[in-house]
C-alpha cells in the first residue's frame, strides 16, 4: 500500500511538471492581432521517436499522417471557437491552405520563410506547430494514473510548440511550448483539444 501511495505521489508530481508551459508574448502582439483579419494553420512538423518495432519508412508515413490529422484538428478547434465568438480572426480553410502550399516548389523544398508562406497563402499570419511524439498516436496511450491499480501504463508523451508569425513585420509574435503526457488521451483530437484549451487562453486572438 505504501509503495502504491509513493508511486501515485510521483505520478502526480510528473503530471504537474508536465502541466507547465513556456509562453512568449511579444510586446506588440495584441496590436498585431487586432490588425489581423485572416490566419492559416500550416501543416505541423511531426516527429515520432524511433522504435525497433517500426521501420523508418513506416515512421515517416505515420509522421505525414499525424501531420494531416493534427492540422485538421487544430483548424476544427479554432473554427469552433470562432463560431463561439471566442476568437476574433478568420481561419483559412485547410483545403485551400494545402492546395496553395502543394503548388509551391519552394515551400515543398522547405526554403520559404514564415512571412513568405503568409504571402503565398494571402493571410496576415500563420500558425505553425511542432509535435514530438514518444510513439504513434494510433498505438494509443495509457493513462499514467494506471498506477492506482498497481501498474504503469504505456504513456504517450508529446512535446508541442505553437507559433504565430506575422506577414508584415516578418516576426514571431507569440509561441506556446508545452509537454503533455498521461491523461491527454490517445487520439489527435483529444491531444489537440487538451493543448488548444490551454494555449488559446494565452493566444493574442482570444476575445478578452
Amino acid at each position: 500500500m505504501k509503495n502504491q501511495i509513493k508511486l501515485l505521489t510521483f505520478a502526480l508530481i510528473v503530471m504537474t511538471l508536465a502541466g507547465c508551459a513556456s509562453i512568449y508574448y511579444a510586446p506588440d502582439a495584441d496590436a498585431l492581432a487586432r490588425r489581423d483579419r485572416h490566419i492559416a494553420v500550416v501543416p505541423p512538423v511531426v516527429s515520432i521517436a524511433a522504435s525497433k518495432k517500426i521501420d523508418a519508412a513506416s515512421i515517416q508515413e505515420q509522421q505525414r499522417t499525424e501531420s494531416v490529422n493534427f492540422q485538421k484538428e487544430m483548424y476544427r478547434w479554432l473554427l469552433r471557437r470562432k463560431m463561439q465568438n471566442a476568437i476574433n480572426v478568420e481561419i483559412q480553410d485547410v483545403e485551400t491552405t494545402n492546395a496553395r502550399l502543394n503548388k509551391s516548389a519552394a515551400y515543398l523544398d522547405g526554403t520559404l520563410e514564415p512571412a513568405q508562406i503568409c504571402e503565398l497563402l494571402e493571410v496576415d499570419a500563420i500558425l505553425t506547430s511542432n509535435y514530438s511524439l514518444s510513439k504513434p498516436m494510433s498505438e494509443g496511450g495509457a493513462i499514467a494514473l494506471g498506477v492506482l491499480v498497481g501498474f504503469w501504463g504505456n504513456t504517450n508523451e508529446t512535446v508541442a510548440t505553437l507559433e504565430l508569425h506575422d506577414q508584415r513585420t516578418q516576426k514571431l509574435f507569440w509561441s506556446y511550448h508545452h509537454k503533455l503526457s498521461g491523461s491527454v488521451g490517445s487520439s489527435p483530437a483529444q491531444l489537440v483539444d487538451n493543448l488548444m484549451r490551454r494555449a488559446s487562453k494565452k493566444m493574442p486572438y482570444a476575445v478578452k
